[in-house]
């Protein structure tokens, strides 16, 4: 029975220096979105993005404009030509698929870019997090952003405007 009391007592001081810890939460969202660079890096990304669909689209266009004219001539085509035609249709359409995966794949065009904009940004803002954490002898930051198991928080330990202040502040 002492035993017992005694690990319940190292059991329970245990988990009170857990519970001790200092801990905040941020939005890392709102601060990004509050960074005109992150903005400006976003914006370039969507336009990006659009100009590579409309590309993608434009060749699709193309590519059934050839596979219609195919269709309607295709009784008029000899053996060879039907073959032929055929071959290029799929090949042009694997053409397609391939530049879409090279431009949206996750080692694509546009992911690149991506991290070429975004990660300076992230670097910036979780050295602004770190710092802010060392600074205030805090054990956790939580991000609140996305964060659907957070089920509830006290708005007075959420620090997202103090991470943006000192981020605009350097």
């Amino acid at each position: 029975m002492k035993k017992f009391v005694v690990l319940f007592a190292l059991v329970f001081c245990a988990a009170s220096g857990a519970w001790a810890q200092s801990y905040v939460f941020v939005n890392s969202e709102t601060i990004f979105k509050s960074q005109a660079d992150y903005n400006s890096a976003i914006k370039q990304l969507d336009d990006l993005s659009a100009e590579y669909q409309k590309n993608i689209d434009d060749a699709y266009a193309e590519l059934d404009e050839t596979f219609n004219n195919y269709a309607a001539q295709r009784g008029y085509l000899s053996e060879t030509s039907r073959q032929n035609r055929e071959e290029q249709i799929v090949n042009r359409e694997k053409e397609i698929k391939k530049y879409q995966q090279d431009v949206f794949g996750p080692e694509g065009e546009l992911m690149k870019k991506r991290i070429e904009l975004i990660k300076p940004i992230q670097e910036r803002v979780f050295a602004a997090i770190n710092k802010y954490a060392e600074t205030n002898n805090l054990g956790m930051v939580v991000d609140r952003a996305n964060n659907q198991t957070l089920l509830y928080y006290q708005p007075a330990l959420d620090k997202t405007d103090e991470i943006i202040k000192m981020l605009n502040n350097n």
